[in-house]
């Protein structure tokens, strides 16, 4: 483990990930207020932490309860090799929420062995493991360690082969005793009987699906069902940020929340998103609950995420100049005007700073938001769209100077250009994906907003960066101010490809395919382009000194090209071609050039880089006076990785053991 300080960007290393600190710029500026207020919705984010980690597959909290038992027992006794393996295993299960990567799914390999682990738990005092009423350590050890050792048990969290039962063969813990078949048809059920309903819930979304005695039902996620005790304390938060409301519509979007969780009702949770969408002139926001549908094949089940933020107000001038143009940018669209918005509603863009990281949001996080999901709910009341600027400026100090730049692009004219426009570029991409990406476009009137299954989210963040990409060279940007000249978007189309084609490789481990559906998105675009345009030469990859590199000899044409895709991806979303996406996605977005990754997997090695970064949380905490008040509420960064997994562990987890 290697510590380095880049200003307030502090960095941690190990296995293939590197941690990375933010700061709370502006927070001072706040009111006490305010301050007050995103401190309980800090303390609501931390408590789903436990959701996700038993979301992520049914084994994880009692793996990582009782990994966690072992380093603190043994800390500072134990420094053979097998238990520094053992250290490295569970930081890596800290940062994926489990015992899969958090990006490619795989179950990790262990450091150490299946002896040592068993011999280690067995000379713990019993009462330090999570074991269930009557089970012995023996029986815990014969259930867990084949879960983590055996490389055919539960293989991958999120399984998305084609042709092959999506639900049985994938470790996510959505599903019980069903098939996927059965579950289609349990959901496709629901949809039936409700098909004429002008406001469908977000079907299966907080539940479990289980099969009892032949019978299939759900199990909901509320305060009186799964999850319930931390769901408890989540409300029990919410409850207290209400005191520090900014406004009656965000106390009314809070107690909204607060009743989604109480009744676990999918129509109260459709009222919280659109009283929560309308609500635009609080400085603190939040996203609280059961949102991405990622972590599920089907793409039907929420995983837990939570993300406390506030505006910046400066940064935020750029985003609403997008925002306030977005019917513009829907009618130029080079789309067939049947899957346009003749009415874009609501569409709202901040950049803010993130406060507070939870749950699948953390230690590994998106840079860029926008919700809410439901295409019905942004059709008639829009959508909030963020870019987390203070994340993004940790990414860009962390990157400076790295070398690789140097290594895999093609010459230093396009270097220069990268250095000049490169940041500015990728956060405009991020506004644009977030802002208007996802909020273009319409589904036509009956198609099913989860027609597409299993390829649905590949072709949804296709669709939103093919949009970024198309306007990001238009003229329209240099006059709105948002780009400097008609140069700049050239560098995040060298980056973008280049990453597509070549770069994102060093994400995945020899022998594997693409799995996670941006890294699907990216190479379905940049494959395609690449394919597309050979006959014209438009880009290629060449070869010198043994290296490959990425040469874009037209980006007039390639714009044309993404415009091409842009007008199929959009056809396929509003259309719902299950067809059409599944020969794009399995064509283009899967399949990795063994001969190439190797190569491009030692270049990045030598360059001693970690693919993979997250971000450890500030501490935030009130300051009292001698009276016991609340006078300020504390920022503090010096917490480690370490420190801060074990306290979050101990100060909020909770006695449910799966």
């Amino acid at each position: 483990m290697t510590e380095q300080h880049f200003g307030y960007a502090t960095t941690e290393r190990f296995a293939d990930i590197q941690m990375l600190r933010y700061r709370l710029d502006g927070f001072d500026s706040l009111t006490l207020q305010q301050k007050k207020l995103v401190f309980c919705l800090a303390e609501a984010t931390l408590w789903g932490r436990d959701i996700t980690f038993d979301q992520y597959g049914k084994y994880n909290l009692r793996i990582r309860k009782a990994l966690e038992a072992l380093y603190i027992y043994n800390i500072g006794t134990r420094e053979d090799d097998e238990f520094k393996g053992l250290v490295e295993y569970l930081k890596r299960v800290w940062f994926s929420n489990g015992i899969y990567h958090h990006y490619g799914c795989e179950k990790f390999t262990p450091g150490f062995s299946e002896h040592f682990l068993r011999q280690a738990w067995k000379e713990l005092p019993p009462e330090c493991l999570p074991l269930r009423e009557g089970e012995s350590v023996e029986d815990f050890c014969n259930e867990l360690i084949p879960v983590i050792f055996n490389p055919d048990i539960f293989p991958k969290r999120v399984n998305k082969a084609d042709g092959e039962d999506l639900v049985l063969t994938s470790a996510c813990n959505f599903y019980e005793g069903v098939t996927q078949e059965e579950a289609e048809q349990f959901y496709a059920r629901m949809k039936a009987e409700s098909a004429d309903d002008p406001e469908p819930i977000s079907f299966g979304l907080n539940s479990t699906l289980v099969k009892h005695d032949g019978i299939v039902s759900e199990e909901v996620w509320s305060i009186d069902g799964l999850y319930g005790e931390s769901i408890h304390h989540i409300v029990e938060w919410l409850e207290k940020a209400l005191t520090y409301a900014e406004n009656e519509k965000q106390k009314a979007y809070i107690q909204s929340l607060i009743r989604f969780y109480r009744t676990g009702d999918l129509r109260d949770f459709n009222t919280y998103c659109i009283e929560w969408v309308g609500e635009h002139d609080s400085r603190i926001d939040f996203v609280n609950g059961f949102i991405e549908v990622y972590g599920d094949p089907l793409g039907l089940k929420g995983s837990w995420e939570g993300i406390v933020e506030y505006k910046d107000l400066d940064a935020t001038r750029r985003t609403q100049t997008i925002s306030s143009n977005a019917q513009w940018f829907e009618d130029h669209s080079p789309v067939d005007p049947r899957f346009k918005k003749t009415e874009v509603k609501g569409v709202t863009a901040h950049v803010v700073c993130a406060a507070m990281l939870g749950g699948e949001e953390y230690p590994s996080t998106a840079i860029g938001i926008n919700l809410p999901n439901a295409d019905w709910i942004r059709a008639r009341h829009g959508s909030k769209s963020v870019t987390i600027g203070n994340l993004t400026d940790a990414y860009n100090k962390a990157a400076k100077g790295n070398g690789f730049r140097e290594e895999f692009v093609i010459d230093s004219a396009t270097i220069a250009l990268i250095d000049k426009y490169g940041d500015a570029c990728d956060d405009l991409h991020t506004d644009l994906h977030e802002c208007l990406g996802h909020g273009s476009g319409q589904l036509l009137p009956g198609v099913d907003p989860d027609a597409l299954k299993a390829y649905g989210n590949t072709i949804e963040e296709a669709r939103a960066d093919l949009f970024a990409l198309y306007y990001i060279a238009d003229q329209k940007l240099v006059e709105l101010g948002l780009t400097p000249d008609a140069e700049a978007f050239k560098s995040q189309y060298y980056t973008y490809m280049m990453n597509g084609l070549l770069t994102q490789l060093t994400r995945i481990k020899p022998g594997c395919q693409i799995e996670e559906a941006h890294m699907r998105n990216r190479a379905l675009i940049a494959r395609w382009c690449l394919e597309k345009g050979s006959q014209q030469n438009v880009m290629q990859l060449l070869k010198r000194e043994g290296k490959t590199f990425l040469r874009i000899n037209d980006y007039a044409a390639l714009r044309d090209l993404i415009a091409q895709l842009l007008s199929e991806v959009q056809r396929i979303k509003s259309e719902g071609d299950y067809t059409a996406a599944r020969e794009l996605v399995e064509h283009y977005s899967i399949s990795v050039d063994e001969t190439l990754h190797q190569e491009i997997l030692e270049r990045y090695q030598r360059l001693n880089l970690a693919p993979y970064k997250g971000f450890i949380n500030p501490r935030i905490t009130p300051v009292r006076n001698e009276k016991g008040e609340v006078v300020d509420i504390d920022v503090d960064y010096s917490e480690t990785y370490v420190e801060q997994m074990l306290r979050y562990s101990r100060d909020y987890s909770v006695a449910f053991i799966p």
